[in-house]
């Protein structure tokens, strides 16, 4: 008799597990289009910020061609900041774009404009001088996302 009911804990278990990474799982789903534009232009930004992190740490060796794609993709990215964030959007429980940048908007685009600044002047010739200009587009990301971005 003690098996079944053990059995019927942890099928309880299992259910409230799934129910909860269900929730947790519709929690991040962006369903504004402008929170989901934005959250695409950062994962582009992201990816191209980790490849050349990557390559500057030593984690992926050194390719010209894929540091100057990554370089290339940055600068574009980080160029559409502005026309990404024009328009706030729904209030999207899932956004991690705080009310701020559209209250202080000179700010924000300063800030933005710091990464493609970044990413233009960096170097992509080498390792060592991909990780030299690392610490700006590092510190520029940074410090956009301390101030208008909802760490999660």
């Amino acid at each position: 008799a003690r098996e079944p009911e053990r059995m019927k804990f942890v099928k309880i278990l299992a259910v409230g597990a799934i129910l909860a990474a269900g929730a947790a799982f519709a929690e991040g789903d962006r369903t504004d289009p402008n929170a989901l534009a934005r959250s695409e232009l950062m994962k582009i930004q992201g990816m191209n910020t980790g490849i050349l992190g990557n390559m500057a740490s030593g984690k992926e060796p050194f390719d010209a061609a894929k540091a100057e794609a990554a370089k290339a993709a940055l600068i574009e990215a980080s160029s559409k900041i502005e026309a990404t964030f024009m328009e706030p959007g729904a209030a999207d429980p899932a956004s991690e774009a705080k009310p701020e940048i559209w209250t202080g908007w000179e700010d924000f685009l300063v800030k933005a404009n710091a990464l493609t600044t970044a990413a233009t002047a960096v170097d992509v010739s080498s390792v060592e001088s991909i990780g030299a200009g690392m610490g700006a587009i590092g510190g520029a990301c940074k410090d956009c996302h301390t101030t208008y971005r909802v760490m999660k």
